[in-house]
């Protein structure tokens, strides 16, 4: 039961079309439940006012002629007087199968009377007639009085009504004579007409179910084909359209939606031809200049070699000029990966290494700049060998750029490379203690040309591009880079490979936010 309330649930929230034919069909049972009932109420009301009305006329016909054959009557001994007065009951009992009626006579109480007989119908429940009814009878002025009552017949219970009237008998004294009428076949009735509104309701709600289900679908159905055009429109299909027909609401929401496509495919058109322009520039650019950079690079390297024997000022400035002319090489590499990128011209050469060496290589390589800040490095892993399907030299390339970032920003103080792996996942992550990023700061670290604190002297020429990149190999590897920093904590930055390519993973053997360190400076 559970399973399947939680399926109905299910599909409330995923289906328009279940919610809206669940609520008309809710609303319509509430309504008809209110219509039903005061239907039911009203009928029920009425057969028993009708029902009323005819047992009074009944009853008010039967007290006068009893009244008038003792009224008549020339009994004078007891024993006439008493076979007169058990003549009534047979008189005024009635238990055909269509309408039941028990007679009652009996004798006010507290009255000095001859030994006589109350006359009552042999199947009659005396106690149906109350001390109440009897005490209004006496006090009634001979009119008559009645009370609803419930009647045992068998195992079951019977409406009926207990009509009653004070009687005088001469010779006898007072006497009051009771009327106890079965309403049954007016609750027989009353229960056909119920069960042919519940009926009726049941099949007016599945009437109402069916009609909402078919109007919903009509209104309904175009809208999840605009759901599915949408999804292949995202999917890179620009060409689907919907279909107008009509002129309703629903044929102008087809026709706003293909010109939003025709609009958004001519935008993204645009857009591809200017980015293939500025791709393409990038890369002859960067082609181009390695020409001249190349002779300025030997040129460089001649004066940069024969400082030692030039005077001060001329050493310094080869020392610069040849700072300058790496940083520029640099800057043209990352360049030419970027366009390489863009153009999907990168393809990556997986095979399987030991992720803690390529790890280890990628910080022997930042050891002189971390020493240079006084800076150490830390490598956290239990294990001696973490076998993953890597492209190597991207791999060590995007640690030692996540490195050489956290000696620059850590403020001296340790950096702790943790490593870890799972079942179909591998991880490295790299944690400083320095001034860590804000929140806007966090939103663009991955973009390009970025940089967190442009006025900050660098030790090392940064380009803008290294966490683009690194954030590029990644995905190459279909992994992740994530990154957590707070202003004053320091940042980490995690990396999640697949350990086998096509092999999918749910969540990172690392966690993020790392776990808290001593960050001693």
């Amino acid at each position: 039961m559970p399973r399947l309330f939680k399926r109905f649930a299910s599909l409330l929230r995923r289906s328009l079309q279940a919610r809206a034919v669940v609520s008309t069909v809710a609303l319509s049972a509430v309504a008809l439940i209110v219509l039903g009932g005061f239907l039911s109420f009203g009928i029920g009301n009425g057969l028993f006012q009708t029902r009323v009305q005819d047992v009074l006329q009944e009853s008010e016909r039967a007290v006068g002629d009893i009244q008038g054959t003792f009224s008549a009557s020339s009994a004078t001994d007891e024993v006439a007087l008493q076979t007169l007065m058990n003549s009534v009951v047979p008189k005024l009992e009635n238990t055909t199968s269509s309408q039941t009626r028990w007679v009652a006579l009996l004798r006010e109480p507290g009255q000095q009377s001859l030994l006589l007989q109350s006359p009552i119908s042999s199947s009659l429940d005396i106690a149906l007639i109350s001390p109440t009814i009897r005490e209004r009878a006496r006090q009634s002025d001979n009119k008559l009085v009645y009370q609803s009552v419930s009647i045992p017949v068998g195992s079951a219970r019977h409406p009926g009504l207990v009509v009653g009237s004070k009687l005088d008998i001469p010779l006898a004294g007072k006497y009051e004579l009771y009327l106890v009428y079965d309403l049954n076949p007016e609750q027989q009735t009353l229960n056909l007409v119920q069960g042919t509104l519940v009926i009726g309701g049941l099949v007016l709600l599945a009437l109402i179910a069916l009609v909402s289900y078919l109007v919903s679908s009509r209104i309904t159905g175009p809208i999840r084909l605009a759901a599915e055009v949408a999804e292949r429109i995202e999917g890179g299909e620009l060409d689907e359209r919907l279909p107008e027909k009509g002129e309703d609401v629903l044929a102008q929401l087809a026709r706003s939606f293909n010109k939003m496509t025709v609009s958004l495919q001519r935008q993204i058109d645009d857009y591809k031809s200017v980015s293939k322009i500025q791709q393409q520039f990038v890369a002859d650019v960067s082609h181009e200049l390695r020409t001249p950079l190349t002779a300025i690079k030997m040129a460089d390297e001649l004066i940069y070699d024969n400082r030692s024997s030039m005077v001060e000022p001329l050493a310094k400035s080869a020392e610069a000029m040849h700072s300058q002319i790496v940083r520029f090489e640099r800057l043209l590499e990352a360049l030419l990966e970027i366009s390489r990128y863009d153009a999907g011209a990168i393809q990556g050469r997986f095979e399987k290494f030991n992720l803690i060496e390529t790890v280890e290589s990628a910080i022997a390589s930042v050891d002189a700049l971390a020493k240079k800040h006084g800076t150490a490095i830390i490598l956290e892993t239990a294990k001696s060998e973490v076998i993953a399907e890597i492209d190597e030299q991207r791999i060590e390339r995007l640690i030692r750029n996540l490195l050489a970032n956290a000696v620059e920003h850590g403020e001296g103080k340790p950096i702790h490379v943790a490593i870890g792996e799972a079942k179909n996942a591998v991880a490295v992550s790299v944690t400083d203690h320095g001034v860590g990023m804000n929140r806007d700061q966090l939103d663009n670290v991955f973009s390009r040309f970025w940089r967190a604190d442009p006025a900050r002297k660098r030790s090392i020429g940064g380009t803008g591009l290294g966490l683009s990149i690194a954030q590029a190999d990644a995905a190459l590897h279909n992994g992740w880079l994530q990154v957590w920093a707070k202003p004053g904590e320091g940042a980490s930055f995690r990396l999640t490979l697949p350990r086998r390519q096509g092999v999918a993973f749910s969540q990172s053997p690392l966690p993020l936010p790392p776990k808290k360190k001593v960050a001693d400076a």
